[in-house]
């Protein structure tokens, strides 16, 4: 056996298929909460956020857009503030998310960065994104770049999200859209079909999963909680004992 002194294993199962099995299957359509990043009145993250909405609703998905007008500030005002209280209760309601942002200077809008800071890690007892599925979008009035994504990607990791690995980025959007607000067949689009289409897959795999795979050793060790299949284990052992001593 492994020797490992600094670990307390009556906090570590080890994980297996059968942990893996969900309690129970949720039948009601995914769930999903989509932002973007900018206040523009022909605003083309907000085309292509409709758009991804409009794939997501024909995979099957219940959807909601978040608009962030009118949201204040971090800080400026205290979470009472209506808008913040949408943005949060639409995070909770979530099961999964898209997120898109303009790039600019290099990086995402502070309209995209404002609506991810007002949703906390916890309230409470409850976190509003962790577990929940991401898919990522940006984009980008001149040539193709990836900034804006990598950095959403990384406020997904930091906000303890399931971040799915396709990704889209849409360069010169301005001309990926036509006199209807419509995207037009390209490949840009073909990718953002792809993008959804991940999403859809990875939030049925982990939706009635997800309280399993974001339950941490460090988690259950700082609150004294032993895994349920540990504490049955322990039981089963201690019949056993009792039996062969009185046998």
């Amino acid at each position: 056996m492994t020797d490992l002194p600094a670990l307390q294993a009556q906090f570590l199962p080890t994980p297996t298929h059968d942990a893996l099995q969900p309690a129970a299957v949720a039948t009601h359509p995914p769930r999903i909460l989509l932002l973007y990043g900018s206040l523009r009145e022909r605003s083309f993250s907000r085309l292509l956020t409709e758009e991804a909405a409009r794939i997501l609703q024909h995979l099957g998905a219940e959807t909601r857009i978040f608009d962030p007008r009118d949201l204040p500030l971090p800080d400026a005002t205290t979470p009472d503030h209506p808008k913040v209280q949408e943005l949060r209760a639409l995070s909770l309601w979530s099961e999964g998310q898209v997120w898109c942002s303009p790039e600019r200077h290099g990086a995402i809008t502070g309209i995209m960065k404002a609506q991810i800071d007002w949703i906390p890690l916890e309230i409470g007892s409850v976190r509003p994104t962790q577990g929940r599925t991401l898919a990522v979008m940006q984009v980008s009035g001149g040539s193709q770049s990836f900034n804006a994504v990598n950095t959403l990607r990384l406020l997904g990791r930091w906000m303890r999200m399931i971040t799915i690995p396709n990704q889209s980025s849409v360069a010169k959007a301005w001309q990926e859209f036509d006199e209807n607000d419509r995207m037009k067949p390209s490949a840009y689009y073909d990718r953002v079909v792809d993008v959804m289409e991940e999403l859809m897959k990875f939030t049925l795999l982990t939706r009635d999963r997800a309280d399993y795979l974001v339950d941490r050793y460090s988690e259950r060790k700082a609150d004294g909680r032993i895994p349920e299949q540990v504490a049955l284990g322990a039981k089963a052992m201690s019949h056993e004992s009792t039996g062969s001593q009185t046998g």
